[in-house]
């Protein structure tokens, strides 16, 4: 994480996608492995007694393993070096099946989906807070009229709870799509070397199986080395989230706008306010959301780039792509969370909307205003924000966070 990233995103998605937070993904992975291979009879419960409690990330110097990826070519590598190192002071026996039939692309891609599924369940949790503020504010505000503007320009007359209801129809779309593409992607990896599982046995899907079950994630068809479509497609829906809620972001900070005033965020002390101006009252909600919406695209850009990959493993894409996914979670639960800060305390300023439509009306010729600014016009938007948010009630029943929580 670099200097200006903290405050782009939040304490836990840091957390969660920290070194520290990694390795003890990886040793879930190699404990879960054993777990598996005991119970397929591969390897005896004891060696896998032993193995199992070793993988605990206190007894681990995660900063070495850090270190030591550069030179090792991948952070598996010497996190398996010191596993072994660490059985064989307990139990010398089972070192020879410890990480058996498994390889360093294996514990990594495992461990990203264990890591990306309680980031994903954050960023599930706060756009619901916002797309929950959304719909109750398109109910409320149905027949408020509000200046559209169309090429940044001003328009005809609108409802406040119509725009709400936008706001909100892509971000239950995005949830939807999210838990969809969530389900297969969030996957365990096993196929060893050449992702054949050739040292298993036979027992491979067996063995895939009782890990998934043991770790929560979803045991796929085959392994996935260098098919990346699956994984590829969740890092395109979170990006699609992330423009989706820049989106809304910028509409609010230009509704925010001085010479606006139709919206303002939430106020509290330490929020907003400029160094060098006491009368600013920033947006920062939305200036957060916007600056994970400016940073995401190039993200996503980078898993597709990296999606063209030699053979049976990849040389240099895999690893470019593992170096943005942190970055495009770190961005979306920013954004999230930014605007779950924001919107369900947003400040409507209704007689302001008023005004504004009242001036522009004042300056148009009577024709012209009676034509774009008939207050049937905002009834009907109104009626078409409460079938909106019928209709977006409806289909976000029951939904539930990536990880099943």
């Amino acid at each position: 994480m670099t200097f200006f990233e903290g405050f782009l995103s939040t304490p836990e998605a840091l957390d969660a996608t920290s070194d520290r937070s990694f390795v003890a993904a990886m040793l879930r992975f190699e404990a879960a492995l054993v777990r598996a291979q005991a119970r397929a009879g591969l390897i005896s419960e004891e060696a896998a007694q032993s193995i199992v409690g070793t993988c605990k990330v206190e007894l681990f110097d995660v900063a070495r393993i850090v270190r030591d990826s550069g030179r090792a070519g991948s952070a598996a590598i010497p996190l398996v070096k010191a596993l072994k190192e660490t059985v064989g002071l307990f139990n010398p026996a089972a070192v020879a099946d410890t990480h058996r039939g498994s390889t360093s692309q294996d514990v990594i891609d495992t461990a990203a989906a264990l890591v990306t599924r309680p980031v994903l369940d954050l960023v599930v949790a706060d756009t619901r807070r916002i797309l929950d503020a959304l719909l109750d504010l398109a109910g409320r505000h149905a027949d408020d009229p509000v200046l559209a503007r169309t090429l940044g320009q001003p328009g005809s007359v609108t409802s406040f709870g119509w725009k709400c209801a936008q706001w909100a129809a892509p971000l239950a779309r995005g949830l939807l799509r999210l838990r969809a593409a969530a389900a297969p992607a969030l996957a365990v990896q096993l196929g060893g070397a050449v992702g054949t599982q050739a040292q298993l046995g036979g027992k491979g899907p067996e063995i895939v199986a009782l890990m998934a079950a043991d770790l929560g994630l979803a045991a796929p068809d085959a392994p996935w080395h260098t098919q990346r479509d699956v994984w590829v497609a969740l890092g395109c829906e979170i990006g699609i989230l992330v423009g989706s809620l820049g989106k809304i972001a910028t509409d609010l900070a230009l509704m925010g706008q001085y010479e606006v005033r139709e919206l303002a965020e939430p106020s509290e002390p330490g929020r907003g306010g400029s160094s060098a101006m006491p009368h600013k009252r920033n947006p920062v909600g939305a200036m957060v959301a916007l600056a994970a919406a400016k940073r995401a695209p190039q993200r996503v850009a980078g898993l597709l780039a990296a999606m063209p990959q030699e053979h049976e493993r990849a040389l240099g894409a895999w690893q470019a792509e593992l170096a943005e996914w942190p970055q495009l979670l770190l961005s979306a639960h920013g954004a999230a969370r930014a605007l779950a800060s924001a919107v369900p305390g947003l400040q409507v300023d209704t007689a302001r909307m008023r005004a504004n439509l009242d001036t522009l009306r004042a300056e148009l010729p009577a024709a012209a205003a009676d034509e774009w600014f008939d207050p049937a016009l905002a009834r009907h938007a109104g009626d078409l924000a409460r079938a909106q948010v019928a209709r977006l009630r409806a289909a976000l029943a029951g939904l539930q966070a990536p990880g099943g929580a």
